[in-house]
């Protein structure tokens, strides 16, 4: 008997199981398509995967797969761990000019407590990539929870004018559980959310950070007034940075209490063909070298750097923008930062669902870059107009379509990079996001300084065009979609969760094949 024969006779065999037992039981006997593929020759392989997608009676094994409620308690933790690291991203910017005078330090300094968080995830992504890939999901959000609280305790010894080495420490530590946040968001949302919400859950899992971004932007110039006594500015300045403290210690607690790895039956049929990979199968830095000749992938990864380089350039410049047009104006500062990430919260929350219900990831991303691109336009121009409510509008705007587009790029690549890691892909996506922070964020504060906030913004919106460009240049290859194609039939209980064979084969066949090539 030739080989295809032999895999086509087998495969009906399973069929034929499937049909008479429950779906454990055919998880117990069948083959996975991967050993099939091991028992073929080379030479007969190509044919007779040809020969399996046309006939998909002949193909996968059934799946179970199943949605818990408990996916909802894990990304409201993971969400309040990435707020409390966000807010102190910003408890210093929003009132550099306080900060200046209190620490007694130039604008480059307050700056360089905001970057340190760009700076000090480049060289540590890739080995956090790694531990997620090999430690799972809990070590690495326990790991970086406990980084943010250490980081927050150690700047509660910090209010005094001589301790600002101390406090970019406690901000360095701070940091370093960044690196350990930015990256889960798409990760999270594919080990415990369906086919048809997992869109939407990365939207929630950003919006915690945005959320903690909304507080920073808000709270410290209504609990560190500017206020002429320096002992009574160290209390204020004290009072803050216990209250960060006392809540990072909280979500530390809740992390170790309750946050769990993954379901013990996967959410889609993508997450259970990728639970099939055997461990010795997968290679850390073959998948990088992947998604590194992965084009399409490139492409987002520069764009999504430029866009989101921009907004961590204006988030922590926006205080020198709007006090030197608006002196004295410090606690509008804040809620003009506020008014821009509450808006794009909404947006990131809409594009989400509008993405689940029609998985237009190309068209929304670039509709979204390209409005990004207007409204930075608009509020670049309209600074300097001496109407703070016009500031209001137009940083609204802003917020809506550049923090919006958030999520899109983390779900877009994770369909573009399927079946790699999601936590290597964002991974990149925010390492390229940190070094264009950096140098947009430099780069605009010297343009300020000699030239005003109208060139400097404009500075922005070249780079921001050029992402627009990219953006239209990606070729979209929805991956993790041809894996899931099949699951239309709505993700149910153990008891309802068999899938059609013939509706599950030759979709399953197109995505290992992408694994292996």
């Amino acid at each position: 008997m030739s080989s295809e024969d032999e895999l086509s006779h087998e495969w009906m065999n399973h069929r034929d199981d499937a049909k008479s037992s429950d779906c454990s039981t055919a998880r117990k006997k069948n083959c996975s398509f991967r050993e099939h593929m091991q028992r073929l020759p080379m030479s007969d392989s190509s044919d007779t995967l040809e020969a399996l997608i046309t006939d998909p009676a002949e193909m996968f094994p059934l799946m179970e797969t199943r949605l818990y409620k408990r996916r909802w308690v894990m990304l409201f933790i993971f969400s309040a761990y990435s707020m409390s690291n966000a807010f102190m991203w910003l408890q210093y910017s929003i009132i550099s000019n306080i900060f200046m005078r209190f620490y007694s330090i130039s604008m480059l300094s307050i700056d360089w407590l905001s970057m340190i968080y760009f700076l000090t995830y480049i060289p540590l992504i890739l080995p956090v990539m790694w531990l997620l890939d090999n430690r799972g999901l809990r070590d690495v959000v326990v790991v970086g929870s406990a980084f943010n609280c250490i980081g927050a305790w150690i700047k509660t010894g910090t209010a005094d004018p001589s301790m600002f080495a101390m406090t970019f420490f406690g901000q360095f530590v701070c940091s370093v559980a960044t690196v350990y946040i930015l990256g889960i968001p798409s990760r999270l949302a594919s080990l415990w959310f369906g086919q048809q919400e997992v869109s939407t859950a990365c939207s929630v899992g950003v919006l915690g950070n945005q959320m903690g971004i909304a507080i920073g932007f808000l709270v410290p110039p209504i609990l560190v007034p500017n206020v002429d006594d320096i002992d009574e500015l160290a209390h204020h300045i004290r009072i803050m940075f216990y209250i960060s403290a006392g809540v990072a210690t909280l979500i530390f607690v809740l992390v170790i209490i309750v946050f769990q790895e993954r379901p013990e039956i996967p959410p889609t049929q993508a997450q259970a063909q990728a639970r099939n990979l055997q461990p010795n199968e997968y290679s850390y830095m073959a998948s990088i070298l992947r998604l590194l000749c992965n084009k399409p992938f490139i492409f987002l990864v520069v764009s999504y750097g430029l866009n989101v380089g921009c907004f961590y350039a204006i988030s922590t410049l926006l205080n020198r923008m709007i006090i030197e047009h608006y002196p004295g104006e410090e606690v509008n500062a804040g809620r003009i930062g506020l008014t821009i990430v509450i808006a794009g919260m909404a947006g990131s929350l809409i594009c989400g669902i509008w993405l689940d219900k029609t998985k237009t990831y190309k068209q929304t991303t670039l509709v979204v870059y390209i409005l990004s691109l207007i409204g930075m336009l608009v509020f670049a121009f309209t600074l300097n107009l001496g109407h703070l409510w016009v500031v209001f509008i137009t940083a609204g705007v802003l917020g809506f379509f550049m923090t919006g587009y958030l999520p899109l790029g983390f779900e877009y690549a994770v369909e573009l990079t399927y079946p790699e890691s999601e936590g290597t892909s964002s991974g990149l996506l925010n390492c390229s996001a940190q070094i264009f922070g950096i140098i947009f964020t430099i780069a605009e504060g010297k343009i300020i300084d000699k030239w005003g906030t109208l060139a400097g913004n404009s500075f922005l919106c070249i780079f921001l065009l050029m992402g627009t460009v990219l953006t239209g240049l990606i070729k979209s290859d929805l991956r993790r979609q041809a894996a899931n194609q099949p699951t239309e039939a709505q993700t149910v209980s153990p008891s309802d969760s068999l899938l059609s064979l013939q509706e599950y084969s030759s979709t399953s066949v197109r995505s290992l094949l992408l694994r292996q090539s």
